[in-house]
């Protein structure tokens, strides 16, 4: 690599929001780590959003579609969004026969992996930042997730 490729990497590597990210070539070995922080946000989840989302899971996904009845309106205005911090791929294990990281009604602390998400052939595992309880997960195993795109509801009580 030459510098104005290194100047490049460090660039988006800031703008992706990942915390740290490891490059090894024959010769070339190169670590960036950032001390950001992810952003997270409340959010209400209005049920015509939900009911709208439910289309998209098809039934022969292989994650488990969570129906949208199982998030209260009335009980969403206290939710943490956890949001990708990536373009990427979202997956919710290590592997096909490994188990899965997180699941709806999993209690969670700051520090525990909830997925990966794969972007250029690195697999960042994304931990929570906060404590509280999984009430509903809002990508499918295996599909593609934008920047700042939610991928987790969180109830923090």
């Amino acid at each position: 690599m030459d510098i104005k490729q290194i100047q490049d990497l460090i660039k988006f590597v800031a703008k992706s929001g990942v915390n740290e990210v490891a490059i090894e070539e024959k010769d070339f070995k190169i670590t960036i780590k950032t001390n950001q922080e992810p952003t997270y946000v409340t959010a209400t989840v209005p049920n015509p959003v939900a009911q709208a989302s439910q289309p998209v899971a098809a039934p022969t996904s292989t994650a488990p579609a969570v129906p949208a009845s199982s998030t209260p309106a009335a009980e969403s205005s206290n939710l943490i969004t956890i949001k990708s911090p990536m373009i990427g791929t979202f997956y919710r294990a290590a592997g096909p026969d490994k188990p899965l990281f997180a699941n709806v009604g999993d209690e969670i602390v700051p520090g525990k992996v909830l997925c990966i998400v794969e972007a250029m052939k690195l697999f960042n595992e994304i931990e929570s930042e906060v404590s509280g309880k999984i009430v509903k997960i809002l990508v499918n195993d295996a599909e593609p997730v934008e920047f700042d795109q939610p991928l987790f509801l969180v109830d923090p009580s």
